[in-house]
């Protein structure tokens, strides 16, 4: 199977109770907040400030924008990454992840498009030596689409499959938003119609490819005579 170039950013692991809990909660809430009025990525220090928490106390808990965001993102699509179906087909199991899971990028598209714009800053800042911190590596969808098409996996050849794991993670995420949003200025319940509409072409394109790829089967008379 084939896997992501990095491993994705652990979330930081929130205290279990008392004022540690609560003072976790407030700096993740006034970062979550912050994105959702302001749009923009709050380092940790204006968190703390907005927070009224002390900086050093702040820092305790994340020490970057990539540890602070990386908690913004798992409380804004905790259920979606725990999603799990039993469901035997494949095209119905996609189904469901794709109906379930993008009224939550929708609720929280804000936080997700924070989250692609530090993932691009970061990058150029890697490419001209200029990071300075740990860089937020995105990357569940890979291990939620692969349990989406668990049922697919024997049908396909494993090229085939790797293809089709790849192209539907260009679709799940904010990535189909940013674009049908901003260039066509669709509704997002196009952005889902047309994300799912992606998602159904490319399955019944590798299952095609994968039905191209199998031998023919021999004809009657000549099996007949093999047998004899």
């Amino acid at each position: 199977m084939a896997r992501p170039k990095f491993p994705h950013s652990p979330p930081p692991q929130p205290p279990e109770r008392g004022v540690k809990a609560a003072t976790f909660k407030l700096l993740l809430e006034t970062a979550m907040a912050i994105i959702q009025d302001g749009g923009h990525i709050p380092s940790v220090a204006e968190t703390a400030v907005r927070a009224k928490v002390s900086r050093a106390t702040a820092y305790r808990y994340f020490r970057s924008r990539s540890a602070l965001l990386t908690a913004v993102i798992e409380a804004s699509l905790g259920p979606v990454r725990s999603h799990a179906s039993d469901l035997p087909d494949g095209h119905a199991r996609l189904h469901e992840l794709f109906k379930k899971t993008f009224p939550r990028f929708k609720e929280f598209e804000p936080q997700l498009r924070a989250a692609a714009l530090l993932s691009l800053e970061q990058w150029a800042q890697e490419r001209a030596g200029l990071l300075e911190e740990e860089p937020f590596r995105r990357g569940h969808r890979v291990r939620i689409l692969e349990h989406a098409l668990e049922p697919l996996a024997p049908q396909l050849p494993q090229a085939v499959y790797d293809r089709l794991h790849r192209a539907l993670s260009v679709i799940y995420g904010i990535e189909p938003y940013v674009i049908l949003k901003d260039i066509w200025g669709v509704s997002d319940r196009e952005v889902e119609r047309t994300a799912l509409w992606m998602a159904d072409a490319m399955v019944d394109a590798a299952l095609r490819e994968a039905a191209a790829h199998k031998p023919a089967a021999a004809p009657r008379t000549a099996r007949r005579k093999a047998s004899a």
